[in-house]
């Protein structure tokens, strides 16, 4: 069903923020309870939270009306102070890829959607940062609320900036697709295609990655930072206990949609190549990647789903002009694409309208989602899911869950995937995996 579980429900709330000074991001990252958030965006504040004062969960095809409707009761009233937009009470969260959820244990304690109003949250803004508090609950109070503010100050403002924790060994590596059965899958996804049973499907790979200690997501997060800047790096962590901290991450570069207003922002991010040793082998790829028939037909099918996708919602849509976007290991074709809303659209309603975007999924995309579950020898999760965040007015941000992993313990499962069309080549897009993997991988191996 998808009637959302929550642990404070018909109930008020109370929030306060105040300026704070703290040592680094990092720090407060590594000091936050579980569950612990943490989101940053381009031309966005970056946020990071912890502890659940409000819990939303979901399952099921109405997964996100049931999401909406509880997010509404708990911020639609309450009292509420903050000195900047940024700071006023959000709650983050995100969607499994598939309707049903997952039952698989890699992926245990996180729901078909998940959503947390944070106890407390720590927001950087070009204009400094701020700590909010927040309380859900019919014995909340301006008084407790504000006492806690002035606690979590002190403790912030005084909080040791810790060392680095090493990385940790890689004991071993398992791939869920042996190579031949690649192969085969990528084959079968062509012969569908020749045949018109589809025009593109994202096939996915997972690679299990035993380490010798457990992952410090913070210092992960801090060094895809460096290596990533213009990419959405996301931390979510289920709010079921474990007493292995389960934590699912990335620095994905693509953005399902920004609702703002009724202004509303998105990207199309298909077709890929590497980087070259040089700038001049960097240009030549790049100029290679705009005329390959294959990459651009991959791209334009997704340009031209997102479009038709926001039609129903948009008084306007305008595209840019198709170009490179490059990131440290790899090149994408990118087009922004933006719309004027022509009502008041919550954005959850535009991330389900998106949500899978061909460049995740496929097409047709029933068709296209039928063949992943088929095909694929491991359970997705919340892996190319959407992930982000959601304000009181219907505002907020997703990105598209990729270049991403969960780390559990002493593994780390790292995820990847390529759109096959019908001039696909089985060891060519074999390639293009790996190369996906490297952002994580990269900073697993990292000395």
């Amino acid at each position: 069903m998808g009637v959302p579980r929550s642990d404070e429900t018909g109930t008020r709330l109370v929030s306060r923020s105040v300026r704070v000074s703290i040592p680094t991001l990092r720090a407060v990252l590594d000091a936050m309870p579980a569950p612990r958030t943490f989101w940053t965006a381009p031309d966005e504040a970056t946020a990071v939270a912890g502890g659940a004062a409000a819990t939303l969960t979901a399952n099921g095809r109405d997964r996100f009306g049931a999401i909406k409707e509880g997010i509404d009761r708990v911020l639609r009233s309450g009292d509420v102070h903050a000195g900047t937009e940024a700071a006023c009470p959000r709650l983050f969260g995100g969607f499994a890829f598939h309707d049903e959820g997952t039952d698989d244990a890699t992926w245990a304690g996180f729901p078909g959607a998940q959503f947390v109003l944070p106890r407390v949250q720590v927001t950087d803004t070009d204009r400094g940062t701020w700590l909010t508090v927040n309380a859900v609950g019919p014995d909340a109070t301006a008084e407790a609320v504000e006492d806690r503010l002035d606690a979590e100050r002190e403790r912030f403002e005084t909080l040791d900036d810790p060392a680095p924790t090493p990385a940790p060994e890689i004991v071993s590596r398992t791939r869920t697709t042996p190579r031949e059965s690649w192969r085969r899958s990528v084959e079968a996804a062509v012969s569908r295609i020749h045949a018109g049973d589809l025009r593109k499907v994202v096939l996915a790979q997972a690679l299990a990655v035993t380490l010798d200690h457990p992952l410090s997501v913070p210092d992960v997060l801090a060094r895809l930072g460096e290596t990533y800047p213009d990419c959405y790096r996301f931390l979510v962590e289920p709010t079921a206990g474990s007493p292995d901290r389960p934590a699912f991450f990335g620095a994905t570069p693509e953005r399902l949609v920004t609702r703002h207003g009724r202004t509303v922002t998105t990207d199309a991010l298909a077709g890929t190549t590497g980087r070259g040793d040089t700038p001049a082998e960097d240009d030549w790829l790049a100029e290679e990647l705009l005329g390959d028939e294959k990459n651009c037909h991959e791209h334009e099918l997704v340009a031209e789903t997102i479009r038709e996708q926001l039609a129903p919602f948009a008084s306007s849509i305008s595209a840019g002009q198709r170009r490179v976007r490059r990131l440290a290991t790899v090149q994408h074709l990118f087009t922004p694409i933006t719309a004027t809303l022509d009502s008041d659209t919550h954005v959850l309603d535009l991330v389900e309208a998106l949500h899978p975007t061909p460049a995740v999924g496929g097409l047709p995309p029933e068709r296209a989602l039928a063949t992943i579950r088929e095909t694929e020898p491991f359970d997705r999760g919340w892996y190319a899911a959407p992930v982000g965040w959601i304000d009181a007015a219907g505002n907020g941000t997703f990105a598209v869950a990729i270049r991403s992993a969960l780390a559990r313990g002493g593994e780390t499962t790292l995820f990847a995937g390529v759109g096959v069309v019908a001039d696909s080549d089985p060891d060519r897009e074999w390639d293009e995996v790996q190369l996906k993997y490297r952002p994580i991988l990269d900073e697993l191996e990292r000395r």
